[in-house]
């Protein structure tokens, strides 16, 4: 039995670097490893600590602990002694560890803090390490809105326009230019319309049902220049023609949608000009002076044969000069500023199909509502009111002209006349009244949105019979006093205000009326189709004719400022009455003389009727 030997320190206490690798060399006997040794036989356990291994370690056999990435020491490696054979195993306690040489493979690098094993202590334990931080419990936030729909936004279209698109617009901007006559009515204005319809179908749009609709009531408009000559009725056509031509370029649906289309033909005008340029720049990088050359080539190979044929024929030449117009200053200065202006015009509205503006496609929430009692009350009022007014009106409705004849009666003019005008501004007024209450009145319950229909609808309800009476005293003035243009157009306006007073309760049944604002719109298209249908200068004259057989009363003089639309009518008078209401219009037709542009139905029968039996001259107004 052996006494323990204390454990030397070993030479180097501070780890050391690794050494760096060299090449491999020739292995050789001397370093060649040694065959193991069988263990010798364990000694008998004592009581004393276990003794250090006597050889330090080797790669094979020592345990190394893992260690953390450091950096190397600072410490220089030591100089490596020759290699030498390992020396045979001896017994643990025969002689202490000895210092590591160079003949024992490179230790891996350590942490600085790591220590050999000692045995008092043991295997070194590896160094505290700092716990990681604890997880950050997510914080739930509430989720953004989500971003508003825009009301307003037109980047314009994604593409230039082609070579078919830019050239139907030419053609387009010519023909109406040429064709369409700004001092009257004709067919010219349907030619233009026409040609304007098809060029914006190149762009090869998808449109809705509406858009079709309304660009239908546009061609419709334009088109009544073609059969009436009442100058009158169309200037009101074409100012409709202009509402019903937005409308279809846009289609808003709403009434602030349907105020801020207004807005876009003049903007897509302007807009339209550099995506016009790009369009031609992109199709056609080089100069445009082939196309110029092109043009000009053509014009004049026709106007030199077209002249040869003219000169060679005189029918051929006659058909010339009906068909093409009279070249002169006014006619040459009007196509200069014309046609820029169309073409303008068309490049917007192709602009606007091709690249639509998104308005808003309902209206937003209002923030502000009525109380139910800040309403229903003087709605409520209002309603009494308008039932005392029609219970009054009774009498009239059903007592025929014997109110007004009387004695201590009213005249016609104080009744009709002065009637007229005040109920047609209460039908108005009413209907600010019920936009109001469907706009601003609480519909949160059933009891609201019943009261909203009662008092609302009710309200309508005797509105009608407002309008009725209203239109009684105008059909009672003019039986009185005559038909009139302005007669017959406020009787339209006055029906056509019923007609919206019968949309107003179709929609207070669902509590929709989304569509109401496009309906007020295509009432009045429709109402306006419908007096150029009645043609109104010619319904006149046969109301007024007909009074006169009837009571031997007629206003010549009135009748004679009518249109060519009256002139069959008035050709039922005879002789110097006859005279007296046609020589004015016969003198104008003689005046004016249409072209192919300025083709008119009403014009061309009023001459032919009025070359077969002149009207003559006029002996004196029967007044």
């Amino acid at each position: 039995m052996t006494t323990p030997t204390e454990p030397t320190p070993t030479e180097a206490t501070a780890p050391t670097a690794p050494a760096p690798r060299s090449a491999p060399t020739e292995r050789t006997p001397e370093t060649m490893p040694t065959e193991p040794t069988p263990p010798t036989a364990p000694t008998a356990p004592t009581a004393a600590a276990p003794t250090a291994p006597t050889t330090a370690p080797t790669p094979e056999t020592m345990p190394t602990e893992p260690t953390s990435p450091a950096a190397p020491s600072a410490q220089a490696p030591t100089a490596a002694t020759p290699a030498t054979a390992p020396a045979e195993p001896t017994s643990p306690s025969a002689q202490a560890p000895t210092a590591a040489t160079s003949a024992t493979a490179p230790t891996e690098p350590t942490s600085p803090t790591a220590k050999a094993p000692t045995p008092a202590t043991g295997p070194a334990r590896p160094a505290a390490t700092t716990p990681p931080p604890a997880k950050a419990v997510p914080v739930l936030k509430a989720p953004p809105p989500p971003p508003k729909a825009p009301t307003w936004a037109w980047p314009g279209p994604n593409r230039v326009p082609g070579r078919a698109l830019l050239v139907a617009l030419l053609l387009a901007a010519a023909i109406s230019a040429t064709a369409i006559p700004l001092d009257r009515a004709g067919i010219g204005w349907l030619i233009g319309s026409t040609a304007s319809i098809v060029a914006l179908a190149v762009t090869r749009t998808k449109v809705s049902w509406r858009q079709a609709a309304w660009g239908a009531a546009t061609l419709a408009l334009l088109g009544v220049g073609t059969v009436r000559a009442a100058p009158w009725l169309f200037v009101l056509c074409v100012l409709t023609a202009a509402v019903t031509g937005t409308l279809a370029l846009v289609d808003p649906r709403t009434l602030r949608a349907i105020v801020a289309s207004f807005a876009i033909p003049p903007a897509a005008a302007v807009r339209a000009l550099p995506w016009v340029r790009a369009g031609v720049q992109h199709r056609s990088p080089g100069s445009p002076a082939r196309a110029i050359g092109v043009a000009s080539v053509s014009l004049i190979l026709l106007v030199v044969f077209g002249a040869l044929f003219a000169s060679a024929d005189e029918t051929f030449a006659a058909v010339l000069d009906w068909a093409l117009p009279s070249v002169s200053g006014s006619t040459v200065s009007r196509a200069v500023l014309f046609f820029p202006l169309l073409f303008a015009v068309l490049a917007g509205a192709a602009f606007t199909l091709a690249g639509p503006p998104t308005l808003g496609r309902a209206d937003l929430p209002t923030r502000f509502a009525f109380r139910r009692s800040d309403w229903a009350i003087p709605v409520a009022l209002l309603d009494l009111l308008f039932a005392a007014f029609v219970a009054v009106q009774g009498t009239v409705l059903f007592g025929g002209t014997r109110h007004v004849l009387d004695p201590g009666g009213p005249t016609f003019a104080n009744y009709a006349r002065g009637g007229f005008w005040q109920l047609l501004a209460v039908t108005g007024l009413t209907l600010v009244v019920v936009a109001i209450g469907g706009r601003w009145a609480p519909r949160a319950n059933r009891a609201d949105r019943v009261a909203i229909r009662v008092l609302l609808g009710a309200l309508a309800l005797l509105t009608l019979v407002v309008v009725a009476s209203a239109t009684y005293r105008m059909n009672v003035y003019e039986q009185a006093y005559g038909f009139t243009r302005l007669r017959v157009f406020v009787t339209a306006v006055e029906l056509g205000l019923g007609a919206v007073f019968v949309a107003v309760l179709v929609a207070g049944v669902k509590l929709r009326g989304g569509w109401l604002p496009r309906g007020v719109l295509a009432i009045a298209t429709v109402a306006l189709l419908g007096l150029a249908v009645l043609n109104p200068d010619r319904f006149i004259a046969d109301r007024n004719v007909d009074r006169f057989a009837a009571t031997g009363r007629i206003d010549l003089h009135y009748l004679n400022t009518l249109s060519a639309d009256a002139v069959p009518a008035l050709d039922r008078l005879a002789d110097n009455d006859r005279a007296c209401a046609l020589w004015l219009a016969e003198l104008r037709l003689r005046r004016e003389h249409d072209d192919w542009r300025s083709f008119n139905l009403a014009r061309h029968q009023a001459r032919a009727l009025l070359a077969e039996r002149p009207a003559g001259s006029c002996g004196g107004y029967r007044g």
